[in-house]
């Protein structure tokens, strides 16, 4: 059995260690996010030789992400297929990528079935498109952008520091507020368990090393985001909220965010927007932006 654990702060040092010889894009393989939604999806971690392996508690089982780190991977998926039958299942990887999933035909070919989760793919987009918001495709975003300035002349964007984490969060708690005057449904349950997390990142936003930005208009929060560096060439998003009502708002924030990473972290090459989950209104926001790259999901479950 795999001495599996719930992740802490000091684990940080090591897991990223070996998620960077992995250098995935996806939004899976991220230290923040394993530590801030620890508790809805119940992740726990461990260390097999130098491996990092991910494990996950849901409705209907545990499930497993595929190694990251440098060895031998068979002996790995060896040791997580003898953890998923001590539970009395087969094995089911999730968020399993393109590249992983052709390692997998190679190791174990044929004994895996493979099924596309189309609500987990991430969003990709280049940190210069989405910095410059040129070309004819975003045309309306610069307009959105213009009519939140004109409508809003005091204006400003701020790098986020420690000492504004409160007002996010009161600006956070009000934007829920007007948010649940919709009828109760699967999407609120999204947002509860948003909430969770993004508290959980606010309240260890410099030990995470997380960086953000904010809007205010007349002094007040409007808007504000927040993510950290998930691969060689890539800075993952992990939050972003605005008030809806202010047109624009969304647009500048996401605008004014990817300046703030490109002039911090020349390297970095995409944005990641993270997954819609299958919720129409966030899947037309992101398709609204033109992603560069998808980074496809699969479920690849242990045939007999």
């Amino acid at each position: 059995m795999i001495a599996f654990k719930a992740p802490t702060l000091s684990d940080g040092v090591w897991v990223k260690q070996l998620l960077a010889h992995g250098n995935y894009r996806g939004c899976d393989y991220n230290f923040t996010n394993l530590f801030i939604w620890k508790k809805t999806y119940q992740s726990e971690i461990a260390r097999v030789g130098d491996f990092l392996v991910i494990r996950v508690n849901g409705s209907q089982g545990y499930r497993y992400l595929y190694p990251a780190g440098i060895g031998d991977v068979p002996a790995v998926i060896r040791a997580l297929e003898e953890d998923a039958a001590a539970q009395g299942q087969p094995l089911h990887l999730v968020a399993v990528n393109a590249r992983q999933m052709a390692e997998l035909e190679e190791f174990f070919p044929g004994r895996f079935q493979y099924t596309a989760n189309r609500d987990g793919y991430d969003y990709l987009y280049d940190i210069d498109r989405l910095a410059d918001l040129g070309g004819k495709k975003l045309h309306a975003k610069r307009n959105h952008i213009n009519r939140f300035i004109d409508n809003n002349p005091t204006w400003v964007y701020e790098e986020l520091t420690p000492a504004a984490l409160e007002e996010c969060l009161e600006m956070d708690q009000e934007w829920y507020r007007r948010s649940m005057s919709q009828p109760v449904d699967d999407q609120t349950h999204e947002l509860r368990a948003e909430g969770i997390a993004l508290r959980t990142a606010m309240g260890n936003f410099e030990a995470l090393g997380l960086e953000g930005g904010i809007i205010r208009v007349y002094g007040e929060v409007v808007a504000f985001t927040m993510g950290d560096q998930l691969s060689s060439d890539t800075f993952d998003v992990h939050f972003e909220k605005a008030y809806g009502e202010l047109q624009g708002a969304y647009a500048i924030i996401n605008r004014e965010f990817a300046r703030q990473v490109r002039a911090k972290h020349p390297d970095i090459r995409y944005l990641n927007r993270e997954e819609d989950m299958g919720i129409e209104g966030l899947r037309k926001a992101k398709e609204s932006y033109y992603p560069d790259l998808m980074v496809e999901k699969y479920h690849a479950v242990l045939r007999g």
